[in-house]
């Protein structure tokens, strides 16, 4: 089996719109037909788990301390698109996040990384910014790692210090992509712009071709891991 491409999708500040941006990443992959795993590395805010319907059992970081498997940690997202989109969130009480946070959790985070890689087309991790282990984990495996910044000077003034941090640890951005953006922003190589949408409830709206906000999400995605979706918009919602 061909093993699926794999991206690190890393915060550069806390509230970048990170987890925001892996969920509207995967669905427009979904859309394009791909089936797309989300896995998630930001064991603090485990925001990921927000967007998964239903009891969360096991989550990663049990996963990532036990000897479950993938398989039972994944979750399908009911979106309508022709390709597969399901999460491993991680949800939990405090003591286990702190077990979960070890150096031998975040090999098994690398393992569960090559899990998905091996029965999905694209895996993309949800990753904060770079100071844990599991983070550390997420952007020296992955194939890629593009760092999501917010269009702020906040934001775009700690893109050289991530990057720094990156080639530390061995690692590169291969893109930069910057959130809730009007118009080009320096020195992000694809932007996405403010959304209507306000709550997590009505995400992702990248399976909703009728807006401004879908075709930005695609081109950064086609841009991000250079392929071609081959996905058509209404000329209303071209940019």
């Amino acid at each position: 089996m061909t093993s699926g491409s794999t991206l690190a999708l890393a915060g550069v500040v806390g509230g970048a719109g990170t987890t925001r941006t892996t969920v509207e990443f995967g669905a427009t992959l979904a859309r394009a037909g791909r089936d797309v795993a989300l896995l998630d590395a930001a064991l603090a805010t485990q925001g990921l788990a927000a967007h998964v319907p239903g009891r969360i059992d096991p989550d990663l970081t049990a996963l990532c301390i036990g000897s479950g498997e993938l398989r039972d940690g994944l979750v399908d997202l009911p979106v309508d698109v022709p390709g597969r989109l399901a999460a491993c969130p991680a949800r939990a009480p405090f003591e286990r996040l702190a077990r979960a946070k070890t150096p031998e959790a975040a090999r098994r985070f690398e393992s569960l990384l090559d899990s998905a890689a091996a029965r999905f087309d694209h895996v993309l991790v949800d990753t904060p910014p770079v100071a844990a282990n599991q983070a550390v984990a997420a952007v020296t495996s992955a194939d890629r790692v593009a760092l999501v910044v917010p269009a702020t000077e906040r934001g775009l003034d700690r893109v050289p210090t991530m990057r720094d941090r990156l080639r530390d640890l061995g690692a590169t951005s291969d893109a930069v992509i910057a959130t809730r953006a009007d118009g080009a922003v320096d020195p992000a190589d694809a932007t996405i712009p403010e959304s209507d949408v306000r709550t997590v409830a009505d995400l992702p709206v990248s399976a909703d071709p009728d807006t401004e906000f879908a075709p930005a999400v695609a081109a950064a995605v086609e841009r991000v891991l250079d392929t071609d979706l081959g996905l058509d918009f209404p000329d209303e919602g071209l940019l």
